[in-house]
């Protein structure tokens, strides 16, 4: 099968613990790589954002990365990038060439519009293209726990609601989305829930691990960014009220000399310090993939407490390197840790919760050693990247044997806020070959 992946903001090439750099570069990666040691053809299309870089390069038998000139050839926020989709796609569609995919898979909202409009360019040629959509993360979810503070497009609720709706099929990260997905009128039947997946080879719970400085330690992992909610595992760890446990914040752009430019980092650092616990947490900055599991290795618990998730790969990492998870109970996390089994939920944004979830994993070291086996035992029989890419090749299987079945409905366009935004806006509500998209 010829498979395009459409990432336009997280190459999976991209260093990671930027603001944009996350779980969904590695999803993305991982899922084509997989998908390729299956014997698929994938290539996947991200957007050129430094001039130095290669215009292909091919990462393994069956999988290469091609850099699409849209926009200017930098660092651009995510948020800003809705105005290039229209030369994301127009980029796309010639590197096809004659040889277009059987399947084009957008991977966030703004890909989901590229992949559209592509997929309709080819069809007006003669050639249809099935339309495959993950989110990631959800606009209506965001604005729900930001409000004012979100700093997507204003377009971008009703322009992912359309990307749904006229996708042939979504994939949904877990099934807290599912639901998500049914108030923006998409119909269940064009829905499948294929999770993310961790590197088993890499993260396992035998290998190096990391010196501590106490006794105890706790990890938190992510891009810092409020929403991650690192300022609540510096609550929780003041509300332990014990001088024996450490707390290491890993995420960033750059290693920890380089966070005195972060302003998060520095919120956080002030945090620690109005708190009395600056001596106990370490900002690590970023570290290397091949780095983490000997860091996750070295925890007590990984405590994962963003405001919303609409997965987290973490959370996997952790419970494949044998380490218990304490998770808020929110989004993906719901299903990725089971309360009690494989770690322990937290009430959302709740510093007290977390501390004493904390202090019941340091409490009992016996249990926390069986709720780190069982979220091993967990990662091994549903997480591994080879389950999901199967997961996500039988999604493709069932588009391509649905035949050319209309998908997605027509809604009004909605006014964008230049003429660029214009073109990458308006051409996937175009009617195709008896496909409404």
């Amino acid at each position: 099968m010829r498979i395009s992946m459409v990432s336009e903001h997280a190459s999976p090439l991209a260093a990671l613990g930027g603001v944009d750099a996350g779980g969904q570069n590695v999803h993305v990666a991982e899922l084509s790589l997989a998908l390729a040691r299956r014997g698929h053809d994938v290539t996947v299309y991200t957007r050129r954002d430094d001039p130095a870089l290669p215009e292909r390069v091919r990462t393994h038998p069956g999988l290469e990365v091609v850099h699409i000139d849209a926009g200017p050839a930098r660092a651009v926020s995510k948020d800003l990038l809705l105005p290039y989709m229209g030369a994301l796609a127009d980029g796309i569609v010639a590197d096809w060439g004659q040889e277009v995919p059987d399947v084009v898979h957008g991977h966030f909202w703004m890909s989901g519009l590229a992949a559209l409009d592509a997929a309709r360019q080819a069809g007006r040629a003669g050639t249809p293209v099935r339309v495959v959509q993950t989110f990631h993360a959800l606009g209506t979810v965001k604005r729900r726990h930001q409000g004012a503070e979100d700093t997507s497009p204003p377009e971008r609720l009703a322009l992912e609601a359309r990307v749904g709706r006229s996708a042939d099929h979504v994939v949904a990260t877990c099934s807290d989305e599912v639901l998500e997905l049914a108030a923006m009128g998409v119909p269940g039947s064009r829905v499948s829930i294929a999770p993310c997946g961790v590197d088993l080879d890499l993260f396992s719970p035998h290998g190096p691990v990391q010196e501590r400085g106490r006794a105890h330690r706790i990890v938190s992992v992510g891009r810092l960014v409020p929403r991650k909610g690192m300022d609540l595992a510096i609550r929780a760890l003041a509300h332990l009220d014990r001088d024996d446990v450490e707390l290491v914040i890993v995420g960033g752009a750059g290693n920890s000399a380089g966070l005195q430019d972060d302003p998060e980092a520095q919120r956080l650092l002030a945090l620690a310090a109005e708190l009395g616990v600056a001596d106990r947490v370490i900002l690590r900055g970023q570290v290397s993939r091949a780095q983490m599991p000997a860091v996750l290795r070295s925890a007590d618990a990984v405590v994962c407490a963003p405001w919303y998730e609409p997965f987290g790969i973490v959370p996997l990492e952790a419970m494949a390197c044998g380490v218990p998870v304490i998770a808020a109970a929110v989004g993906g996390l719901l299903d990725t840790v089971v309360d009690g089994a494989t770690g322990l939920h937290a009430q959302p944004q709740d510093p007290a919760a977390i501390a004493t979830a904390i202090a019941a994993v340091l409490a009992d070291p016996a249990r926390a050693r069986e709720l780190g086996e069982n979220g091993y035992q967990r990662v091994l029989a549903r997480y591994s990247w080879d389950r999901i890419a199967a997961d996500t090749e039988r999604a493709y299987l069932a588009v391509l044997g649905a035949g050319s079945s209309p998908a997605g409905s027509s809604t009004p366009a909605i006014p964008p806020t230049s003429a660029a935004a214009q073109r990458s806006v308006a051409r996937p509500l175009e009617s195709t070959g008896g496909r409404v998209l």
